[in-house]
């Protein structure tokens, strides 16, 4: 589903029905209003008596008090343009539906991503027309996914454009300089049910937290026919890649757990979303509320 489509074309129609209403049925309703209030007013004239001004307004407001099917269009045409405009350029909320982003991201986090990160866009269109800032190593990124733009993922940005990386054992080397993993105790994976090694690593100027396990090193295994495929070469041990202009790549925290640039290749520039920076909440456990390193 595209719901910043559909949140589009409910704004748009219900700026239609505001405008008609502003334009054409508000004016007719004021003057029948008017008429009704002049005829009622000589009423009461013919009767002796003074209408006060109380009874004229609440007369006058309720004939021109919109009706049912205008409150839930016209009326509520602010309520969209204000959350299509939030959602659009400043921050949009996403659901984490997998663990491939454990222990950083936990399944059913609600996160907040800022849309402006790296740069303003058109909504619907993705269309990019402010410059305003580019991911940087170690963010984590919200983006549409190259093999299927309906679908959003979320990873950690591991390699620039011109960047060489490669991954041989489960560990990482960027421009010739290893990443060293310091460990960080263990982690309880709920999923699994059992306890696993966890490392600390540092990407740029972030410092995060990664499973993965050093002694059981993954066999990777790309996908076939995806674009920039040339710019990889893969071994039993692991891959070597060589990141193109305006591409990113990404890798999830959970590393053996994680479907990402190292399998179905980079994220080009157009494809970029923004960037999560909020846990706003966890219905199942609270404390997860907080900043997103």
């Amino acid at each position: 589903m595209n719901f910043a489509l559909i949140l589009f074309l409910l704004t748009l129609f219900t700026l239609c029905v505001w405008l008609l209403d502003l334009l054409v049925l508000a004016p007719g309703r004021r003057r029948v209003a008017a008429s009704k209030v002049a005829s009622w007013e000589q009423e009461q004239a013919a009767r002796g008596t003074v209408p006060s001004a109380a009874a004229r307004e609440k007369m006058h407001e309720a004939a021109t008090r919109r009706p049912a099917w205008l409150e839930y269009t016209a009326g509520l045409f602010p309520v969209f343009v204000v959350v299509f405009l939030l959602r659009s350029f400043l921050f949009e909320p996403f659901k984490i539906p997998s663990g491939s982003m454990i222990p950083t991201l936990l399944v059913g986090d609600l996160i907040l991503v800022n849309k402006y990160s790296y740069g303003v866009r058109l909504p619907v269109i993705h269309t990019k027309v402010l410059e305003v800032g580019s991911p940087q190593r170690g963010d984590t990124m919200v983006f549409r996914y190259p093999l299927d733009t309906s679908v959003d993922y979320v990873k950690r940005v591991v390699g620039l454009p011109g960047d060489q990386l490669t991954i041989r054992n489960n560990r990482l080397t960027i421009n010739g300089q290893e990443v060293p993993l310091e460990p960080a105790g263990e982690f309880y994976d709920a999923e699994q049910g059992k306890y696993v090694a966890q490392y600390s690593e540092r990407l740029g100027d972030v410092s995060h937290k990664l499973l993965t396990e050093l002694k059981n090193p993954s066999l990777i295994r790309p996908i076939q026919g995806v674009p920039h495929s040339d710019r990889c070469s893969y071994a039993p041990s692991g891959l070597t890649c060589n990141v193109p202009p305006g591409h990113y790549f990404v890798m999830g925290d959970n590393r053996e757990n994680s479907l990402d640039s190292r399998y179905w290749g980079f994220v080009p520039e157009e494809n970029l979303v923004g960037r999560a920076f909020f846990i706003w909440m966890n219905f199942g456990d609270l404390k997860r509320i907080g900043s997103i390193k």
